[in-house]
Parts: structure tokens; sequence; C-alpha cells
């Protein structure tokens, strides 16, 4: 009766299960204008990628963005980084190693400038996903008709100028043009072409970008890289266990025939 009665409740729970995966799942690529998003490939167990992405994060994002919720010495702590590292290469308004990381422009001035707050990026990599934000830092246009002149297909209207155009170069974008059936023309985004070159090319930006990603993947969970470690633990030690465990259980049951 018990076995009955649990998997009566195991295949409705498992149907809901799967048919809100395949609801959610083509969000996973696709942005919120439709535009399919690139994978980020990123890796947090790779120290010298988070190095670099704090590197990144501190000096193109911090002006204007803080990550309210990580502490300068938890990040030298997890990245591997000495407080003179630390202070040398990521703090510069005179913080100190257990300050939070907030910056110093007021969410009213903000709002002013831009139009509205730039958004705490401590969650972002959660909230957006790293796909998201990967092909997002890397779809800025030029768009006249934008306050800041660019524009980006991830985030039309988007109130963020683009803060990595000399690294990546400014590009436009490219579209097609389509008859439909009424005789409309309907374009179709389908890429860019950099009229600007920036100091990187294609391949380096991409790493910049990768390396960003990952710093912000990484503060939004610290603790995973912890997290991580300990599992590969509990399953050695879970395999080994299961290994004195079947022996014992032989000679347990030897005699039983």
């Amino acid at each position: 009766m018990l076995t009955k009665k649990k998997s009566s409740f195991v295949r409705p729970m498992l149907a809901a299960t799967l048919a809100a995966w395949f609801a959610v799942a083509p969000a996973a690529f696709a942005s919120e204008a439709g535009v399919h998003l690139e994978t980020a490939h990123n890796d947090v167990a790779n120290l010298a990628s988070l190095q670099r992405g704090a590197r990144n994060v501190v000096n193109y994002c911090y002006g204007c963005h803080s990550a309210q919720y990580v502490r300068f010495n938890r990040v030298a702590a997890d990245l591997g980084l000495t407080e003179e590292q630390l202070q040398e290469n990521l703090m510069f308004t005179g913080e100190r190693p257990s300050d939070l990381m907030k910056n110093a422009m007021a969410p009213k001035d903000a709002e002013r400038w831009f139009g509205r707050a730039p958004p705490d990026l401590s969650l972002i990599a959660r909230a957006k996903g790293t796909d998201y934000l990967y092909t997002f830092l890397k779809s800025f246009y030029v768009d006249a008709s934008r306050p800041t002149g660019m524009n980006n297909t991830v985030l039309p209207g988007a109130a963020m100028p683009h803060v990595l155009w000399e690294l990546q170069g400014v590009q436009r974008k490219v579209e097609v043009g389509k008859a439909d059936e009424h005789g409309d023309i309907e374009k179709k985004h389908t890429g860019f072409e950099l009229v600007v070159k920036g100091k990187l090319s294609a391949e380096e930006f991409d790493q910049f970008v990768r390396d960003t990603v990952n710093f912000l993947d990484y503060i939004g969970e610290p603790m995973q890289l912890q997290r991580r470690k300990l599992g590969t633990s509990v399953l050695m030690f879970l395999l080994v266990f299961f290994g004195f465990t079947y022996y014992l259980k032989k000679e347990y049951w030897k005699d039983v025939k």
C-alpha cells in the first residue's frame, strides 16, 4: 500500500516538474527582446579568470554599480589575493578591506543622469543568467536616436552606456529586410559589423567579457567555491564507504544460501 501511494504521488509531481521545465526552458535561450543568447562558458573554479574579472568589474562597472552584499576581504580570500594585492588592484577610494563593495554614486544622481539607478550587481548573474550578461555586454550598437548614441539588441532602450566601447570598438547592427505576405518589409537582425576598431581583438574581448561574467557569477554565491570542494570530498567519502559496506555485506552473508 505504501509503495502504491508513493508512486501515485510521484508521477503527478514528476509530470508537473517536467511541465514547469519545458515552460521555463525557452527563456534560457532567448533574451527579453527575443535574441538568441550566446553561451558564456564561464567557470567559477578558474581563479585566474575570477581575478581578471574582479579587475574588470572594479575598473569598468564599479563607478556606477555596487555589489553591496559582498565584502572586499571575502573576495580577496576566495580569489587568493593578499591584502596588499587587494588594496593595490581593487580598492581605489579609501575603503577598508572589511567594507562592502558599495560605490559612492547617490541613487538620485544616477536617476537624473541615466533615467534610472544602475542595478546592484551582487545577484545580477543569478537573476538574469550568465548567458544573458555575456550576450548583453557584447551587443551594443550605434543608434543615433538614443541619448548615449548606443543601443543594445538584448535589452532595447537600455539606459546603460557602452562603457567597453574602447575595448570592443563601435559596431553597427546588420539587418536583412524580407517582405511578408502583405508586402511589408520585416527586418531581421543577423549580426554586427565593426565600424570603429577597438583595443582588443574579437577573441580578446570575448575573453574579457567572459572573465567579467565569471566574477559576477561568483559574487552571486561566493559560497559555491567551498560548496563544490566540499561536494567532491563528500562524494569521495561515500565512494570509499560504499566499498567498505559492500565487502562487509558480502562477509556477513557469505554463509547464507
